[in-house]
């Protein structure tokens, strides 16, 4: 080590001794403003922090407490102090500036600042950065978001959909998003008039609204389709899986047509295999186009491409006959 070192820890030695020593009698002058000095110096943090009890309210005193301690990581002493002198805005500062988030909007939103939704958003941004979407969807839903925890709801269930065998919580999560957005129309109806939610309503934000529950649909009808599939109710299981076609925005072509080939195949209607087949051989993969082909070869030079059952309703609007899928 160079004498500089030395040097350096010689005045850290005497500044420690002399602090020591000086504590007595600031205690004994009750010396507030250079006891808090004294320990600072001396790194007693935990006689620091018990000095903003013994400080008056709105004292000059207690920022600079705050920001001793601030310095050292201490975020809920800061707030204490920056709190018992009026200073708000600045603890709230203190909490975005140690990362101490959920402190900071809990702070906001029991005052009176106004930007508590921007600093929800920053909050969930930086969440958001650190993986942490579940713990962002429930900070929205305390703090009444419920459109906002809706959208990272939606988010997660798509993301979940890239996995097939997760169909069943990929439904209960639009379900839990569909929930959020029904959450939120009711409150925003309690609180204003229907012109004024209207017009306070993005575009974005009204179709969510508007699809709050297509997701959940979707899933529902692939889910019943396979049931019913495997429970024998071959036909209504074909019906079931000609509703999926109502959701290519939802569920992937691929998923749609090949459950929909699956069940006319087993309940015989081959002319419907053959159209969901034409879809799937207009698939991107050119793997996957070649083993749909091969596929429909081999079940059509067994199979004329004509339904077994004809079964007909009344087309509600024409009055004329159609089947019934």
């Amino acid at each position: 080590y160079g004498d500089d070192y030395f040097a350096q820890f010689k005045q850290w030695y005497q500044r420690r001794v002399r602090g020591s020593s000086a504590v007595s009698y600031y205690q004994q002058s009750q010396n507030i403003e250079k006891l808090a000095d004294c320990y600072y110096y001396l790194e007693d943090y935990d006689s620091l922090k018990g000095l903003i009890d013994q400080v008056p309210e709105n004292s000059h005193l207690l920022e600079s407490i705050a920001s001793k301690v601030a310095s050292v990581g201490m975020c809920e002493e800061a707030v204490k102090a920056l709190q018992k002198c009026g200073m708000v805005k600045e603890a709230v500062d203190c909490c975005v500036s140690l990362n101490q988030w959920d402190q900071a909007v809990k702070i906001a939103q029991t005052s009176s600042i106004t930007n508590v939704d921007d600093l929800l958003a920053k909050y969930a941004a930086h969440l958001l950065e650190k993986g942490k979407l579940l713990d962002a969807i429930e900070l929205y839903r305390k703090a009444n978001h419920f459109l906002d925890a809706a959208k990272l709801v939606f988010k997660l269930a798509e993301d979940s959909q890239e996995v097939p065998s997760h169909a069943l919580r990929t439904k209960k999560l639009y379900v839990l998003g569909a929930m959020l957005v029904e959450e939120h129309t009711t409150r925003s109806k309690d609180q204003s008039s229907l012109d004024t939610l209207v017009m306070n309503t993005s575009i974005e934000d009204t179709r969510v609204i508007e699809q709050a529950w297509r997701g959940a649909e979707a899933y529902h009808f692939l889910l019943l389709a396979q049931r019913q599939l495997y429970d024998g109710f071959t036909d209504a299981a074909l019906r079931t899986a000609h509703a999926l076609s109502d959701y290519e925005d939802i569920l992937s072509l691929e998923m749609i047509y090949s459950v929909i080939a699956l069940t006319a195949t087993v309940s015989r209607s081959f002319a419907t295999c053959s159209k969901a087949f034409i879809k799937l051989e207009s698939c991107e993969e050119e793997k996957a186009r070649e083993q749909y082909r091969d596929l429909a070869v081999e079940i059509f030079t067994k199979y004329q491409p004509r339904d077994a059952r004809s079964v007909k309703i009344e087309c509600s609007n024409c009055e004329g006959h159609i089947t019934d899928y």
